[in-house]
């Protein structure tokens, strides 16, 4: 597992990511939709395996492999 922080760039529709920092900390799921905002952030929308999607910014994931 990468220890760097994910640039919004390294994230793709599909990959499992594990949230490392800030209020999701801890949930993991699959990336389904990566937005950027007017300042330049990028949000990724997760869904964990029960369904329930949130959303993170990119620099608090680490992708994991499946």
């Amino acid at each position: 597992m990468s220890r760097e922080a994910v640039s919004g760039d390294d994230v793709s529709n599909g990959d499992h990511v594990l949230v490392v920092a800030g209020t999701h900390a801890g949930r993991s799921g699959t990336v389904e939709d990566r937005n950027t905002s007017k300042t330049g952030h990028v949000t990724i929308t997760v869904r964990e395996a029960g369904g329930e999607r949130f959303k993170t910014l990119a620099r608090n994931l680490r992708i994991q492999p499946l």
